[in-house]
């Protein structure tokens, strides 16, 4: 069986299969079974989902890491705003990283699209003029 070593600081927040867990010292935690968890800057408050491709990250985190009544919720809330995100944008690079995004979700992959939406939202950041070009050059060795 594989096993995951994670080393958090005091005060981090983690969520594991939709508990929230703040660390009260610096720790050092191993992970035996598979779990559903994000933690750090992976997770999103709701405060911060506030341009499109956030809110389509917060929606799949919450199909990811939400309590089992939240999970489905956050599928239903995603499928839209990918949809008017798609229609809402000249950029193919963006509607090709959401289409893989919510073909990952929806086959149980859903880190793999956080991980794809986090490269929209740098790819909006620059679209939005909040980050410089040179951010997201190497994006598309990535796809």
């Amino acid at each position: 069986m594989s096993t995951l070593v994670l080393e958090l600081r005091q005060g981090d927040l983690m969520v594991v299969n939709g508990a929230p867990i703040r660390f009260r010292n610096r720790t050092r935690i191993e992970l035996t079974a598979k779990a559903r968890f994000l933690f750090g800057k992976q997770l999103m408050t709701p405060e911060a989902a506030n341009t499109p491709a956030r809110r389509i990250y917060f929606a799949l985190q919450t199909a990811y890491i939400g309590e089992e009544t939240e999970r489905e919720q956050g599928f239903v809330a995603a499928r839209p705003l990918i949809a008017a995100f798609q229609e809402a944008t000249t950029s193919v690079l963006a509607r090709d990283l959401l289409d893989r995004a919510l073909a990952a979700a929806e086959s149980d992959e859903c880190y793999q699209a956080l991980k794809l939406v986090r490269r929209v939202m740098r790819h909006e950041d620059v679209a939005l003029g909040l980050t410089p070009a040179v951010a997201i050059a190497g994006d598309e060795a990535d796809a």
